[in-house]
């Protein structure tokens, strides 16, 4: 049976561990391996690595990275980033790592869903949805190349057929949220909810925990992910690696799904 996960997201650039606001500004803040041991040793239920240089210069994934971090890491592994072909996919999984995540190229090739769920299994095949809420009205675009290419896709239509074309999980990022610490935009997430069956997780705002507790309160069984609560500390954001205890973590998530 699914159970709600909590999910760090570590975003990787000029092959330093960073966080953005909304897509923008970089900072570094780390090495990713060494933020792979401590998630380790903190027992996060998974971890998802996005290579947000990749897609964005037309370069493929950087496989002795992924290697290096397959190898450190004790949990399941989602990667993103530069993955346009089967052949990749593959490499990528044999590697170690349990999920490939596309964004830019699912887009580009929606049948690249379909090869590479043949290819390496549905379960292992992501879908990453990078969405901005139109300055008007209520609706959203989906956008590629780290926000800046706007598709003219519905983020709930482009959900739909992703599934349709195989893809095992769909994690939804908001642009606006994204390393604003305010919050996951609820709103949105019910609108997946409410257009596909596939597992989804959800990105961009979480800045306390009880953002997580709302977000599987209010949507039901979903991946809670997020980078920045996870890598920062108090209102200065101090640089520190931190995740939930496993009894804490355990106890937001049975509280939210009474409620």
């Amino acid at each position: 049976m699914l159970r709600p996960r909590i999910v760090p997201c570590l975003l990787i650039h000029e092959g330093g561990l960073v966080k953005t606001v909304r897509f923008r500004d970089p900072t570094y803040v780390g090495d990713p391996i060494n933020a792979v041991r401590i998630f380790n040793e903190k027992e996060s239920d998974e971890l998802v690595v996005l290579d947000i240089d990749a897609s964005a210069n037309g370069v493929e994934p950087d496989f002795k990275l992924i290697e290096h971090l397959a190898a450190e890491c004790r949990m399941p592994l989602c990667y993103g980033g530069g993955v346009t072909t089967v052949d990749q996919a593959k490499r990528i999984i044999s590697l170690g790592v349990e999920k490939v995540a596309l964004s830019s190229a699912a887009v580009a090739n929606p049948d690249l869903i379909s090869a590479i769920a043949d290819s390496v299994g549905r379960q292992s095949t992501v879908v990453v949805i990078d969405t901005r809420k139109r300055t008007f009205g209520s609706n959203y675009d989906v956008y590629t190349h780290n926000g800046t290419r706007k598709t003219g896709l519905a983020p709930t239509d482009f959900a739909q057929q992703a599934e349709a074309r195989g893809a095992g999980e769909i994690i939804v990022n908001s642009i606006d949220r994204d390393g604003t610490l305010k919050g996951y935009d609820v709103g949105l997430a019910r609108q997946m909810r409410a257009a596909v069956n596939t597992p989804l997780s959800f990105l961009g705002g979480a800045g306390r925990l009880e953002d997580i507790e709302s977000l599987i309160r209010e949507v039901g069984v979903v991946g809670a992910s997020a980078g920045s609560l996870f890598v920062f500390k108090g209102k200065y954001r101090a640089v520190l690696i931190n995740y939930p205890q496993p009894a804490s973590k355990e106890e937001l998530v049975q509280r939210a799904m009474r409620a």
